[in-house]
């Protein structure tokens, strides 16, 4: 659904923006008429998944911090940089703790939280020059214990701590960091997953549009307001770390 231009004369950068919520969001903000940059690790994925829209795709390794470090200051440098979308994520098929290594733990570290430490020291320079936003896409994993392994729920329990002590220090220059975290939602990362969720599940699930709505809602409140943490859910899974359907709701009478 096209958005009125609501956006126009905003600047946009979004990293993970190759599938999934990134590509999704860097769509939606570029409908409604801001000025959007996205980065990942493929950006000629960027490129098809934007159509005909106005997005400009960047190569990026997200748990590259100088790669990183550059990337935001050639569009901060260029247009500045209003709003920051980091949704960026990875997990392995063996995420127990049992199969976990270090460099497994490491690796998963690097892109989940380091390079989203990466992108808000990077762009928070442009960001209080705008009085900007940034989202951070966490996840209910990093709150309710589930089976996406430690690593995972570690990196994203600290992405929205992150996010939280940044608002803390920044609102006092007009910078709001809201952490979103989703349950779950049908994205190419569900296939990394040691049994991929069934049909029924995926059709059940957020969808990456439906996260890209919340980005959009936080990117159009007012500057007065903030938000420090959003929770959405799929309606008909159960929400606390649970992706099978939800037992049907009793009628009255039974």
């Amino acid at each position: 659904m096209m958005q009125d231009a609501v956006l126009s004369g905003k600047t946009a950068l979004i990293i993970g923006a190759s599938s999934g919520i990134g590509l999704s969001t860097a769509n939606l903000f570029a409908e409604a008429g801001a000025k959007v940059h996205a980065a990942a690790r493929r950006p000629e994925a960027i490129r098809a998944g934007a159509g005909d829209r106005p997005v400009t795709p960047h190569a990026l390794d997200i748990s590259d911090g100088e790669a990183v470090r550059r990337t935001v200051e050639e569009v901060g440098e260029s247009d500045g940089i209003d709003v920051l979308v980091v949704a960026a994520g990875m997990n392995f098929p063996e995420r127990r703790l049992e199969q976990l290594t270090p460099e497994k733990w490491d690796a998963m570290l690097s892109v989940n939280l380091s390079g989203a430490f990466y992108a808000v020291h990077a762009a928070l320079p442009y960001l209080r020059a705008s009085r900007g936003l940034c989202v951070l896409i966490s996840s209910v994993s990093g709150r309710w214990p589930d089976a996406s392994g430690p690593a995972y729920q570690s990196s994203k329990a600290g992405m929205t701590e992150l996010a939280h002590a940044a608002g803390f220090e920044e609102h006092q220059n007009g910078v709001r960091f809201t952490a979103v975290l989703p349950g779950i939602v049908d994205t190419p990362i569900l296939d990394n997953r040691p049994e991929p969720p069934p049909k029924e599940v995926r059709d059940a699930a957020l969808k990456p549009e439906d996260v890209a709505q919340a980005c959009f809602f936080l990117a159009t409140l007012p500057p007065h307001a903030y938000v420090p943490e959003l929770v959405m859910v799929p309606t008909a899974l159960q929400a606390l770390g649970k992706t099978s359907i939800a037992t049907p709701p009793m009628r009255s009478g039974e």
